[in-house]
């Protein structure tokens, strides 16, 4: 959908509520903040979970609620001033996708009530002061499944014929240090465990993009784990056809790389924390202090293969790992 027509719809949906209102000014309609890095290049799916989260709940936007949207266009450093429009609005609840929109809402607000759908370590990041009792405005959904890595790497060994080594793509500026040591221990175990030899590639920018792949296509290293960001997400068709051109076989952080042309991901089901967070959303708004809700961790992993482009890379998957998968892409 073009972003002329997307904003359209929104803004359609932002002043239908006020106008349902008119007619039952004696009823407050509550007011969502939905804080955005970029409605249209990022993953449909995910703000229509949410949305229908909130419908299974009796929400209907645009009649007994008005969903506030701010949207940085894929220009983070946006974030914070979008999250302080957010806050002068008034809104009782602001949701926010994922690690950085997190941080930029919770420094523009102590008090108005914060849920994310889709972060890293909200612990090591000071969002919260343990998962079973937040403690302050921040609560939600997070992803702490610490053996993920090795699954995937697992993945990789059992797919591609003589596996033996593997290069972790990923954006470490987004992460704070005791998170990327974290991610360094846990992925070093794993390959360890596993006879891989690892080496980790840092990518800050788009244009960084074709010369990672390019100089591991040279290398031919056995496979790359693609690690989460907003950056990769919103340059995985891009991600998922440089790894096709250099020859790279690559698991992803969403399936939605995998749709655009990626050979695999096994990942949480984000979708499936959005709509979850809805019910955060809902309990806030009947009075529930977020302090009082802890934080749950994603319940759902799913594996999703793309044979065709295993085709491509000369890759047949293996009948064990076929039939893990939740889905297959013909």
């Amino acid at each position: 959908m073009e972003r002329r027509a997307f904003l359209g719809v929104a803004a359609g949906g932002l002043l239908a509520a006020p106008l349902a209102a008119e007619g039952q000014s004696s009823v407050k309609v509550p007011r969502v903040g939905y804080l955005a890095s970029d409605l249209v290049r990022g993953p449909q799916r995910l703000p229509e979970a949410f949305r229908q989260g909130l419908r299974d709940l009796g929400y209907v936007e645009g009649r007994n609620l008005v969903i506030e949207y701010r949207d940085a266009e894929g220009k983070l450093e946006r974030l914070p001033a979008l999250a302080a429009e957010l806050v002068a609005l008034k809104v009782d609840v602001i949701f926010c996708p994922g690690t950085q929109h997190t941080m930029a809402a919770r420094q523009a607000t102590t008090t108005v009530p914060i849920v994310f759908a889709d972060i890293d370590d909200p612990i090591s990041r000071r969002l919260v002061a343990s998962l079973a009792r937040p403690g302050g405005n921040v609560t939600g959904l997070a992803n702490l499944n610490t053996d993920i890595f090795g699954k995937r790497l697992e993945l990789l060994k059992q797919t591609v014929p003589g596996f033996k080594q593997a290069v972790l793509l990923w954006q470490p500026s987004y992460l704070p240090q005791r998170a990327k040591d974290d991610i360094h221990k846990q992925a070093e175990s794993s390959a360890r465990a596993q006879g891989v030899q690892l080496k980790f590639v840092a990518v800050e920018k788009p244009d960084e993009l074709e010369t990672a792949f390019a100089d591991m296509g040279r290398a031919r290293v056995g496979g790359v784990i693609v690690f989460g960001g907003i950056m990769m997400i919103l340059e995985r068709a891009r991600i998922a056809e440089l790894a096709a051109r250099n020859g790279v076989p690559a698991t992803y952080p969403m399936s939605e790389f995998v749709d655009a042309g990626g050979l695999m991901s096994y990942a949480p089901n984000v979708a499936d924390n959005f709509r979850r967070a809805a019910g955060y959303v809902d309990k806030i708004l009947k009075g529930t202090k977020p302090a009082d809700l802890p934080v749950e961790q994603t319940a759902k992993l799913e594996l999703v293969i793309n044979l065709k482009t295993a085709k491509a890379l000369g890759l047949t998957i293996p009948p064990a790992v076929l039939a893990r998968a939740d889905q297959v892409i013909e």
